[in-house]
């Protein structure tokens, strides 16, 4: 028997299944029948028994915000429907006010080029109207019908101002 128990050591062959599973089986190859020899299961660590009760935990933790999220009460539905109404109206507003900024950008250009319009007319006005008076004409009509003289060397009073852009005079002016 001694030689038979060499012969059965030699031929055994082992399967180590992936460390996922509990068990391995050994197979035993020679003159005896197969047999499957069961190991016995590895007891979880202390590491592994902890990881598994915080997933648990992480679980049902997972599972109450879950139903919390999922509860509705009448205090928090009309709390998002006012600020629902509230979100609109602002909104509502912001384009209204928008809008309004546009047609008064819309208006002021077409004032614009209305004051433009208006002062290239008054400047053609003017020009026209000067080219209009021959000055000689203003002259001879001064001197010969309304008797307009030209002022004589004393007649020329020479005042500096230097507050503003005209004068007003009140009194004689007083001779140098």
């Amino acid at each position: 028997m001694a030689a038979s128990e060499r012969s059965i050591q030699s031929n055994r062959r082992t399967n180590h299944a992936p460390q996922r599973r509990s068990y391995t089986n050994t197979y035993i190859d020679g003159n005896v029948i197969r047999h499957v020899e069961a190991v016995p299961q590895r007891r979880p660590d202390r590491r592994r028994r902890e990881q598994e009760e915080r997933r648990q935990e992480a679980r049902v933790m997972a599972r109450k915000n879950r139903e919390r999220a999922l509860r509705m009460n009448v205090p928090y539905v009309s709390f998002l429907t006012a600020v629902s109404v509230a979100t609109v109206f602002v909104c509502v507003n912001f384009l209204q006010l928008q809008s309004e900024g546009i047609s008064y950008r819309n208006e002021i250009a077409s004032l614009e080029s209305q004051l433009t319009e208006q002062k290239l007319a008054n400047d053609n006005a003017y020009e026209e109207a000067l080219s209009s008076v021959n000055m000689e004409d203003v002259k001879n009509i001064a001197v010969n019908d309304l008797g307009m003289t030209y002022a004589d060397e004393g007649q020329i009073i020479i005042y500096s101002n230097q507050d503003g852009d005209y004068i007003r005079q009140y009194t004689e002016i007083p001779t140098e």
